[in-house]
């Protein structure tokens, strides 16, 4: 049976308690064995390395460098990293390492909760398979990413809130590898709510269990 790790917690604004919630269940659906926790200090135990998957649910927070340290050569070791929105994008501010594993770092919102698209660029993906583009109304994240991403799926800025940015396409999914392990990263999510939304579900289901593999 293949083992999950969600930890939660930092801001209570991306309702990190609600998500882990959500996503116990779906990972307990595919046959994971899930185990929760509620701090960064879970990242430091040595077991982690023989887990199937870590998912972070911990927005602008602070991370010990012990923790870090053992939290990557975990996924590098290969186990899986997976997550979405502010939770994994946007966790550590202070930790390139942290950023470097990720994929990518949250840098802005303009305008807020505001409608948008999500244009799905690589409909041959497994993760993304059957799923059209779609609208979408939350937080359009304005992200710094890895040009080395894969990224499945993106978004364009209109220019509305912030002009010097019209035109910007932006990656809102990828996927990755950071030494032997996956690393899966969706930018939706803000609020547990959005889960109802089916393709933001079914995208970041199939992208935990993609990690997991």
């Amino acid at each position: 049976m293949k083992e999950a790790l969600i930890v939660w917690g930092g801001w209570a604004g991306h309702e990190p308690e609600q998500g882990a919630a959500v996503v116990k269940a779906m990972l307990e659906g595919e046959g994971f064995k899930v185990f929760t926790e509620t701090t960064t200090e879970a990242f430091a135990d040595p077991s982690i390395r023989d887990l199937s998957l870590i998912v972070p649910i911990v927005t602008m927070a602070k991370i010990e460098k012990e923790e870090l340290a053992n939290l990557s050569a975990a996924v590098r070791g290969g186990v899986g990293l997976g997550g979405y929105h502010g939770g994994m994008g946007d966790s550590f501010r202070d930790q390139p390492e942290y950023q470097f594993m990720v994929g990518g770092q949250w840098v802005a919102h303009p305008g807020n909760i505001i409608d948008y698209r999500v244009d799905v660029t690589r409909p041959d993906d497994p993760v993304m398979q059957g799923i059209a583009s779609f609208p979408y109304r939350s937080e359009q994240y304005y992200m710094h990413v890895d040009p080395s991403n894969e990224v499945l799926a993106t978004t364009r800025f209109s220019g509305e809130h912030a002009e010097w940015i019209d035109g910007t396409v932006m990656p809102v999914v990828w996927k990755r590898r950071h030494g032997k392990g996956r690393v899966f990263y969706s930018s939706l999510g803000h609020v547990a709510a959005e889960f109802e939304v089916p393709e933001m579900r079914e995208i970041l289901r199939r992208g935990l269990v993609w990690a997991a593999a």
